[in-house]
């Protein structure tokens, strides 16, 4: 592995995991049709509309071409974890793309909240979307005068609960990630079909999800987590300029990290490095912290969740429900 940031902290003390040690997902539920909401209502500029009438033209650039940006929002108990870098997040996207949200961050935190309280929930998934708007059939922006804001509220479980206590596998896809010369992946585009051809492909393998790799063969991401590693105690993760999205999960490792004392670094990882590493995990904000277990039918480690993956998730679980923004005032 060759590092590309020298930060460190201090040597790992590390408790092997008791039998009994359980690793879950921070939220527990089954998926269920649509939203999972019974009589869902969905944000769209500034009105909220029945789940079955909620309706976007099909003049919109969002769907005719994939321009637009999203952000994926967890909440907890009810407070909505990490709402303000999310929301950093898409006006960073907005702006690299040349898209003017029509509304302030202040306006679209109390709609993401009401969004939540118009639907009942407590603990749920937020997909928050801002499309170019409805423009003409020609590729050029300027024809998109109003852009459109879209809040969902739901249920989610994008992986069976079983997967969070015996680990997922990944094979490597022959997909390559989108260079960010072509398409910067800081920017969370609404064109996610280079990530969707990639899951198909781990789909066809029989795989719970795909490694995706950089032009220069190395690894970037998977299809909607960062990917890291541990080798000796350290824990490793690809740089943002091997392809990977500066993920509000993967940064919140690093702040676990450095609390529990463990060494974290970015670094250019091979496929090598995931095969013979000790433990290994994914991180997203719809995943939250998965351990993997084996990767091109390679056992890592042992073919369990190790110690490291096994605290990291413990304190990710207790943030998730001890911080976040109030929904219910």
């Amino acid at each position: 592995m060759k590092t590309t940031d020298t930060t460190m902290f201090d040597e790992p003390k590390i408790h092997e995991p008791t039998d009994q040690a359980v690793i879950e997902p921070a939220i527990e539920s089954r998926p269920r049709p649509a939203t999972g909401v019974k009589e869902a209502k969905i944000y769209i500029d500034g009105k909220f509309y029945p789940e079955a009438s909620a309706k976007v033209s099909v003049l919109d650039h969002g769907l005719l071409y994939g321009d637009g940006i999203f952000e994926g929002i967890r909440f907890y108990n009810g407070r909505v974890f990490r709402l303000e870098e999310h929301l950093d997040r898409l006006w960073d996207s907005a702006r690299s793309i040349c898209l003017e949200i029509p509304m302030t961050i202040r306006e679209v935190t109390e709609a993401v909240l009401e969004t939540i309280r118009q639907n009942h929930l407590r603990d749920g998934y937020i997909r928050l979307l801002v499309t170019r708007g409805v423009g003409n059939l020609g590729l050029n922006p300027v024809q998109c005068k109003h852009p459109s804001v879209i809040i969902i509220a739901a249920t989610i479980a994008l992986y069976h609960e079983n997967i969070y206590r015996k680990g997922l596998t990944i094979v490597t896809c022959a997909t390559r990630r989108t260079s960010p010369a072509a398409l910067n992946p800081a920017v969370k585009s609404l064109n996610y079909l280079n990530n969707v051809m990639a899951r198909i492909e781990a789909n066809l393998a029989g795989a719970d999800e795909a490694l995706m790799l950089n032009d220069a063969g190395n690894v970037a991401e998977c299809t909607a987590d960062n990917v890291f590693i541990i080798k000796r105690g350290q824990i490793f993760t690809p740089p943002i300029t091997a392809g990977a999205l500066r993920g509000i999960t993967r940064s919140i490792v690093f702040e676990i990290a450095a609390e529990l004392g463990i060494k974290i670094m970015e670094a250019e990882i091979t496929r090598h490095d995931v095969f013979i590493a000790d433990e290994c995990f994914l991180t997203g904000t719809a995943a939250e912290i998965v351990p993997v277990v084996k990767a091109d039918g390679r056992l890592i480690g042992n073919g369990k969740p190790g110690p490291i993956t096994v605290r990291t998730i413990a304190r990710f679980h207790a943030m998730t429900h001890e911080t976040g923004t109030p929904i219910f005032v």
